[in-house]
């Protein structure tokens, strides 16, 4: 079916100020939606923030105490959980950035497509790590190397973690995107050349 799509422009800055109750309230929803992801992403950077910091602080305790693979295992906890923490810390930066400025529709979409296709991306990176994990445990059985048994075990741990963690991500994130969609045949509020544009769909 074609859409016709009927656009009210408002033609000086001064009426363009003068929001509708309809106006505000494909502004909320929007802005909303914004939020919601915002939180969502806050929310799981304290997880990975704190699984991390459990990781390397446990880790660094183990390390000094264990011997042959375990000491290894250890030690591959710390390294790659100094790194989750410093992922946490700009997802954490990157949530506040995202609550930047007014939210169109089309800046909703951008934002929630790109990130899944990222947290997707992740997936398939996970699944990397417990393959060179399970890898790296077969060569330590085989050579007789702690080192190779320890990191793969390691790898095995943390990918299998990170996967789960970034599953669960990617599912709450297309519930948004759900909401999202169900709203786009709708009223949206954006920018024109003369002002500001309110458009409905049908």
């Amino acid at each position: 079916m074609k859409r016709i799509t009927l656009i009210f422009i408002c033609l000086s800055a001064l009426t363009a100020s003068a929001q509708s109750p309809l106006q505000d309230s494909v502004i909320n929803f929007q802005d909303s939606i914004a939020t919601e992801r915002s939180k969502l992403l806050k929310n799981n950077m304290w997880v990975l923030g704190a699984w991390a910091g459990a990781n390397i602080v446990q880790g660094s305790i183990s390390a000094g105490n264990a011997q042959g693979s375990d000491q290894y295992f250890h030690r591959m906890n710390v390294y790659w959980n100094t790194v989750n923490l410093a992922i946490a810390g700009i997802g954490m930066l990157a949530a506040k950035k995202q609550l930047a400025g007014k939210h169109s529709l089309n800046r909703n979409q951008r934002e929630q497509q790109a990130l899944e296709k990222l947290l997707l991306l992740n997936t398939g990176l996970d699944m990397a790590y417990m393959a060179t994990g399970l890898y790296l445990k077969e060569r330590g059985a085989r050579t007789s190397s702690d080192q190779a048994t320890g990191y793969g075990n390691s790898l095995l741990l943390q990918g299998g973690f990170l996967l789960v963690f970034d599953l669960i991500q990617y599912f709450e994130n297309r519930r948004i995107s759900k909401a999202l969609d169900k709203n786009a045949g709708r009223w949206e509020l954006g920018s024109t050349p003369n002002g500001m544009g309110l458009a409905y769909r049908f």
